[in-house]
């Protein structure tokens, strides 16, 4: 028999405690709490223990399990998406694809549903529109495949089961944030409610081997709303980054347990749909302004992908007490390391000053080796010396005001030839590393900051 069980989850991190409190221990915010009712089943042996099943005829060799890549994964039919997947769509995966409302993510997924369809059945189910609102986006986007069914449906006990019923090859939640389960007290989009419903859909592809995307989304803090308690339980966590003014979109994986988390994808918003950028360096340094001191060329890494990045900084007289200081693309604190080198190793003056930096195109910089195309930018601006518009940079910068090696060097250098440029600058130590002579550019190395500074002139 069942019994009836209370407990209060918070809605903000799905901290579970007996007791209500104001304040959650776990995340700090206010009357977040919620009562949940969970009905535990209590089933009983002979001898009052729970019953035990047989399992031993489920262990298998790892030798005798089948892992052909021809045979677990799907192509999607958009290769930046499959970049970010690790080659394609891994059968019986579950893959949860976040971003903000309207940045693509519905439109991606009905995308691929057209290549998709081809080869295989395509089961898309939506909680948010009816199935005559999906037929009209899909007519807009050009998704016309035979093989595609639609289902308008919130409950997820029904969705399994048919799924479980009519076996379709692959399918697609949208939104993870519109599912319940009935026989949970909470509202849709609860912490309890996603969860559970997560673990559902996770246990029947799984048992049957059909892949499942999930479309969630995310809070004012830029978390998938839930917020955590998914990220755990799927396969492969992904994000679609980008604003919705803008025409370009970046999809990246924070969890892959098929393939690497360092791949990017690529895409550009346009009236029929989501476009694969296939060149984003050239995006990225579209338009670039010539003869404007406070820019400079950096070049990291996303992955195996060289990717190039415009870095814009602003160094102006302040009109506060306290000088204002704003990143955008870049980390903040990484920004306010290298203004502290400057000053300390260089004696450049910052301290009444606003400075400003900005990554163009909505990209992020994580890769330390862009410290030294900030430094150079900052240095520009601050100057008033123009960083000539052939000449790249890339380089970690120490707190001594010294250079230090980075990966990679010869993926970067190729692809700063090949996107034209005349002259790196990169670290002394990294230098020894590269074969200079295969590359027709001028190839600089140099041991600290203020080398790289007299190199501008």
């Amino acid at each position: 028999m069942a019994k009836s069980k209370s407990t209060y989850v918070c809605s903000n991190c799905g901290y579970e405690t007996s007791k209500w409190n104001g304040k959650c221990p776990d995340c700090g915010e206010w009357n977040t709490f919620e009562e949940v009712e969970l009905k535990v089943s209590q089933r009983t042996g002979s001898k009052g223990r729970g019953t035990i099943r047989d399992i031993s005829d489920n262990i298998l060799s790892v030798n005798a399990i089948d892992a052909d890549r021809r045979e677990i994964r799907y192509d999607t039919g958009m290769k930046e998406l499959d970049r970010v997947l690790g080659g394609g769509l891994v059968k019986g995966s579950l893959v949860l694809l976040g971003g903000e409302p309207g940045i693509g993510k519905s439109t991606m997924l009905l995308q691929i549903c057209q290549s998709m369809g081809e080869d295989h059945t395509i089961l898309y189910v939506s909680g948010e529109e009816s199935v005559r609102q999906i037929k009209l986006r899909a007519n807009r986007l050009g998704v016309s495949s035979e093989n595609l069914y639609l289902l308008a449906e919130t409950d997820a006990e029904n969705i399994c089961a048919a799924i479980v019923k009519e076996k379709p090859e692959i399918v697609i939640i949208d939104s993870i944030q519109t599912m319940s389960i009935s026989d949970i007290s909470s509202a849709q989009g609860s912490v309890t409610q996603v969860r559970e419903c997560t673990n559902l859909f996770m246990r029947t592809a799984k048992s049957e081997e059909i892949p499942i995307f999930i479309v969630g989304h995310v809070n004012k803090d830029g978390a998938i709303a839930g917020p955590k308690v998914m990220e755990h339980i799927v396969d492969c966590v992904l994000y679609f980054e980008g604003q919705r003014n803008l025409t370009y979109r970046i999809l990246r994986a924070v969890k892959n347990r098929f393939g690497s988390t360092n791949e990017i994808g690529v895409f550009e918003m346009a009236d029929c749909g989501l476009l694969e950028v296939e060149n984003p360096s050239m995006l990225m340094l579209e338009g670039r302004p010539s003869n404007v001191s406070g820019c400079c060329v950096a070049c990291i890494m996303e992955g195996s992908r060289p990717l190039m990045a415009e870095v814009q900084a602003l160094v102006t007289k302040s009109t506060f007490s306290a000088p204002r200081r704003t990143a955008t693309g870049y980390d903040f604190y990484r920004m306010a390391i290298i203004i502290a080198v400057l000053e300390k190793r260089l004696g450049f003056f910052f301290g009444g000053l606003d400075v400003y930096i900005n990554i163009v195109g909505g990209l992020k910089l994580d890769d330390t080796a862009a410290d030294l195309s900030v430094a150079m930018a900052l240095y520009s601006s601050l100057t008033d010396k123009v960083v000539d518009e052939k000449t790249i940079a890339f380089g970690e910068i120490g707190l001594g005001g010294e250079l230090r090696s980075i990966t990679h060097a010869e993926q970067r250098i190729q692809e700063a030839e090949r996107m034209g440029f005349e002259k790196c600058i990169l670290p002394l130590h990294t230098l020894r590393t590269v074969n200079t002579s295969k590359y027709k550019m001028k190839i600089v190395g140099v041991r600290s900051i203020r080398d790289a500074f007299n190199e501008i002139g």
